[in-house]
């Protein structure tokens, strides 16, 4: 590829933008035999109309691509039909590709509004100077630019060749909201059609030429090593083609999945399981419990929180408690690498491809230029596919194999091998003084540390920051509070877990809450807006505690909060409330009906989301995050958890790892507060998830009278 001087300073207006400085135009040739114009590297437009985006975030059922689409052809004023999508690499143009923390939406919205508002302002110029007409007598509108005093009309893929021939503007004027067409709308998923006909490619649809198939056997318990093993009886399966040891584990590499499987089997392995042979988990509460005795990294201090209670009128402590959990995605882990002449190429459903290629050329040993990661479709991700491991290990199977494998986990292994959500435990007191007023709150949480981000320093004296996340950012207006934070080091595999550390703390804390109120006599929605007055820090930033009040209205209103529950025969019947502040950007409000049945049993029948996430890019998706969000959080309240047994996860399929079944689905609305505060959107992935579970316990207090405080919630509980 060749650029002149000229072409850099023209397109390096937009440099910087999240990150990355914007590359010189394409040059490829299009049918038509025109180079299609391409100001920046997020979008280009061809000689035929079509309008390409360029995505760098990984799609894994959020409809992230959709979003961003919808963003860019916003502001481009293209015709919807012309939008088509690419997935990127990492490179110097995409140096932030991280799908996680409920940011691609965020970080991308003033990224591709400026990259097609240049666009957009470079195809009017073109067409006005075609026209001979003043720009200011043109606007782009539907994939044409349209000069109004005449109605004359021309396509963008007309105007492309002209348009690549101007400077792109430094700072081109955006849309005003007001005008938005698209954005604001219910727009079905881009990608949808080919996801549903099956023509979409998921990591393990992935083929390429001449490669072999391969299945690892790893020890089951951590930091267990490898004694022996008979590759000779995994020979003899059909399709076998060969047994590799690796780093962590033994390879069999075959001409199919079933293959390698079964002669992973033929193993005949012995590995020796060193010290955390008889880990179980009471062993694993037994540290929990002795690191919660101690005292914690203090993260938020405000006023004398022992005077407080001292004096308080009434006090009130609680220990809560989630258990460990695991991701459970749908696909299997799986990644095709392939080694040769100091270079390495990647198909891998990851969320992070940037570690991916650092932690392969690592392996490697060569410069992460020679590794080129393709990104392809994640059948959930959920921050499971944050790591690196699987697809590291798959380039070490390769590099032993001299070519392409792909290495594919069975449903077993994704429970065995998973980073687990860790067991935590939140231990609060407050007190609440004559007026019922809550005067001191301290909360501590105590959890093990994620391996999957490092390993664990028992000498570090590092800043908590805004942790326990849920904690921290308690949005309560108390003038005594003290938040801490411990983690212990983990012998087993820990990791990011869709909203990470909220969902045990935000269920601490708004069961508590709860408690409060019913001990004071007072409605649990009424005590929450007494004490919604003023703002709260998180990090940098303030929240305005009186927008959270006004999504609590909303969910109040829309769920009829105030009125009677309709009778469920044989049961009885109860509402809960909860909310939460993510990140100080993206506020919630959660209703939760449920009924409990004499056997213990639960049912949730409705949930009632408010929430106010800044600007909605697309309501279809907000109300498909608040549904996954929803099922994900009753499946964490309900159902599955992870336990250790003999050093290893005895949990190995969805039978013994339960999730919510579709005939437990329960009604789900959702109400988003028409709000300017942000005039940006501000994140939704994982908002929806932490306010369930404590809604839901609030809920079974009120139709029961008894009160949860541990997850998940079983029906033994509730008889007892």
């Amino acid at each position: 590829m060749s650029a002149t001087r000229r072409d850099f300073l023209r397109y390096g207006a937009l440099a910087g933008a999240a990150g990355a400085a914007l590359r010189l135009p394409l040059l490829a040739e299009t049918a038509a035999g025109v180079s299609p114009f391409a100001p920046n590297q997020w979008l280009r437009i061809g000689a035929d109309g079509r309008v390409t985006l360029v995505v760098a975030r990984s799609e894994m059922g959020q409809g992230v691509r959709t979003s961003l689409a919808m963003i860019l052809a916003e502001e481009l004023e293209a015709d919807w039909s012309s939008i088509s999508i690419e997935q990127a690499s990492p490179s110097p143009d995409y140096p932030d590709m991280n799908t996680g923390g409920s940011d691609s939406v965020i970080s991308s919205w003033p990224v591709l509004r400026k990259a097609a508002a240049s666009a957009r302002e470079m195809l009017v110029a073109a067409a006005a100077r075609r026209w001979g007409s003043p720009a200011g007598e043109c606007r782009a509108e539907r994939g044409f630019v349209v000069h109004a005093p005449t109605g004359r009309r021309l396509g963008f893929g007309a105007l492309a060749a002209d348009a690549a021939k101007l400077p792109v503007p430094k700072d081109p004027p955006l849309k005003d909201p007001k005008d938005f067409r698209i954005v604001g709308t219910r727009v079905p998923r881009i990608d949808g059609p080919a996801i549903v006909s099956g023509r979409a490619k998921y990591g393990l649809d992935t083929r390429v030429p001449g490669m072999l198939f391969a299945a690892i056997a790893r020890c089951p318990v951590a930091g267990g090593k490898l004694v022996r093993f008979d590759a000779a009886k995994a020979k003899k399966v059909p399709g076998v083609r060969g047994v590799v040891a690796i780093s962590n584990g033994i390879a069999v590499l075959a001409d199919d999945t079933w293959a390698a499987l079964e002669g992973r089997d033929a193993l005949d392995v012995v590995w020796d399981e060193g010290r955390n042979a008889a880990l179980s988990t009471e062993d694993l509460w037994r540290r929990l419990d002795e690191a919660a005795a101690r005292p914690g990294r203090v993260s938020r201090k405000s006023g004398d929180v022992e005077a407080a209670l001292a004096g308080a009128t009434a006090r009130f402590s609680a220990t809560y408690r989630d258990t460990f959990q695991a991701h459970a995605s749908v696909e299997p882990g799986s990644t095709i690498a392939r080694v040769s002449s100091g270079r390495c190429e990647i198909w891998t459903p990851t969320q992070n491809p940037e570690r991916v290629r650092r932690e392969a050329a690592k392996l490697l040993g060569i410069a992460p230029e020679n590794v080129r990661v393709h990104v392809t479709l994640i059948g959930g991700g959920f921050g499971r596919r944050l790591g690196a491991d699987y697809a590291v290990e798959a380039v070490e199977v390769a590099r032993a194999a001299g070519r392409a494998v792909q290495v594919v986990w069975s449903r077993p292994d994704e429970f065995r091998h998973d980073f687990l959500h860790p067991a935590g435990r939140a231990d609060i007191a407050a007190g609440v003084d004559a007026s019922g007023r809550i005067v001191a709150w301290t909360h501590r949480f105590t959890t093990f540390h994620l391996t999957m981000f490092g390993a664990f320093d028992p000498n570090a004296v590092d800043d908590p920051d805004v942790n326990p996340w849920g904690g921290y950012d308690n949005p309560y207006a108390i003038d005594n509070l003290r938040v801490e934070w411990t983690d212990v080091e983990s012998p087993v595999a820990t990791g990011a877990w869709r909203s990470v550390f909220y969902p045990p703390n935000v269920f601490a804390r708004e069961s508590l809450i709860d408690e409060i109120a019913h001990h004071l006599g007072e409605d649990p929605l009424a005590l929450r807006r007494r004490h919604l007055e003023g703002k709260f820090p998180f990090a940098t930033r303030e929240v305005d505690r009186a927008e959270l009040r006004a999504v609590l209205d909303l969910a109040a209103e829309k769920s009829g909060w105030s009125s009677p529950l309709a009778k469920v025969p044989g049961r009885r019947s109860g509402r809960g409330i909860a909310c939460n502040v993510y990140h100080g950007r993206t506020l919630i409000a959660q209703v939760a009906e449920v009924s409990v049945g004499d056997a213990g049993d639960v049912r949730v029948h409705r949930v009632v989301t408010a929430t106010d996430c800044g600007q909605v890019v697309n309501p279809l998706g907000l109300e498909g995050q608040v549904e996954s969000g929803v099922a994900w959080a009753l499946s964490y309240a309900l159902k599955g958890e992870i336990t250790i047994a003999r050093g290893r996860v005895a949990e190995t399929s969805y039978r013994e790892f339960p999730v919510l079944a579709l005939a437990e689905m329960p009604e789900v609305e959702v109400y988003a507060v028409a709000s300017d505060r942000l005039n940006r959107p501000s994140g939704f992935g994982e908002m929806p998830v932490p306010a369930v579970a404590p809604a839901v316990a609030n809920a079974i207090f009120a139709a029961t009278g008894k009160r949860v405080r541990k997850l998940p919630i079983r029906p033994e509980d509730l008889r007892a």
